[in-house]
């Protein structure tokens, strides 16, 4: 799976445990597809600052389904 489709896809099951700051800048990277450049000028923020935000963010998500599993779950009812 690659790698935006299934940070979208923990984004929609666990996005709500995330920070409101952290939600806003990951689901400008997921939903609407922004470059990080972009968004730092929307947030008033270092590009670098993006992305730390943003890998700390997906830490979050990966760490929520490694214990929940609930992607997991979702992906094998589809099947």
């Amino acid at each position: 799976m690659e790698k935006i489709v299934r940070q979208g896809m923990l984004f929609d099951l666990y996005g709500a445990l995330l920070s409101e700051h952290q939600q806003k800048i990951f689901s400008a990277l997921v939903n609407e597809d922004l470059s990080l450049s972009e968004i730092a000028a929307d947030q008033n923020i270092t590009r670098q600052g993006v992305q730390d935000i943003i890998k700390r963010a997906d830490r979050k998500l990966e760490d929520y389904e490694s214990k929940l599993h609930l992607l997991e779950k979702k992906l094998s009812e589809e099947k």
